[in-house]
């Protein structure tokens, strides 16, 4: 027989949401092609080479320049570097279909929301541009703090600004080792896949809405 798996229904008073590839969807591969046809590089080869340097430059250890040409191995010309920064930083600005919205449907029911998020100052300015991107009560990135998840540091920062006891908060992340290290503070966490999975794991654990996609 099937095991039976019980939850004690948990009510966040605040949700925290990672950006890339929860918020918004990922890299079109197009745009990852386009990238790496500039620098003459094969796919892999760059995929391989641009995320080698990546938490450097989310930290802001690195600055565009030195960033892309250490994908590329060689000094790259500033219009090159221009054209990369912009290719680079439009690749992350397409929305997710649903989650946006839901976000937006958690701090209208009054719950406090944020975006914790390790990316680079270029790609920050392209996202705080987009006006599909909700409004949170705090918005917390790796280039402004210097520091990545799953460093305990951001995730306390956010939290504090929040002004929410981890232990009424529920962080979402598309990687296990951040869910992981939010929960290790005593927050409650879920690894984000698809919206319509993560709608189902928050109906059986949590007191909030949960995403649109649900009653489709």
């Amino acid at each position: 027989m099937p095991v039976a798996h019980w939850y004690v229904r948990i009510y966040p008073k605040a949700v925290i949401f990672d950006y890339g590839q929860v918020l918004c969807d990922p890299q079109p591969k197009a745009d990852v092609e386009a990238m790496a046809s500039l620098l003459q590089m094969d796919f892999d080869t760059f995929h391989d080479s641009s995320w080698r340097y990546r938490v450097a430059y989310d930290e802001a250890a690195l600055d565009s320049a030195s960033y892309w040409n250490a994908v590329a191995q060689r000094t790259l010309p500033p219009q090159d570097i221009e054209r990369l920064i912009h290719m680079d930083s439009t690749s992350w600005t397409h929305p997710n279909p649903v989650m946006p919205g839901w976000a937006r449907q958690l701090r209208q029911a009054g719950l406090r929301t944020a975006l914790l998020s390790n990316m680079p100052a270029t790609v920050r300015d392209a996202v705080e541009r987009c006006d599909w991107l909700p409004e949170f009560d705090c918005r917390t990135y790796s280039c402004d703090l210097r520091v990545t998840k799953p460093s305990p540091e951001i995730y306390q920062h956010c939290l504090t600004k929040l002004g929410i006891a981890p232990q009424d908060t529920l962080f979402l992340d598309d990687r296990l080792e951040n869910v992981q290290a939010a929960e290790t503070l005593g927050m409650h966490g879920l690894v984000f896949t698809t919206p319509q999975e993560a709608a189902a794991e928050i109906d059986r654990r949590f007191g909030i809405p949960v995403p649109l996609i649900a009653t489709l």
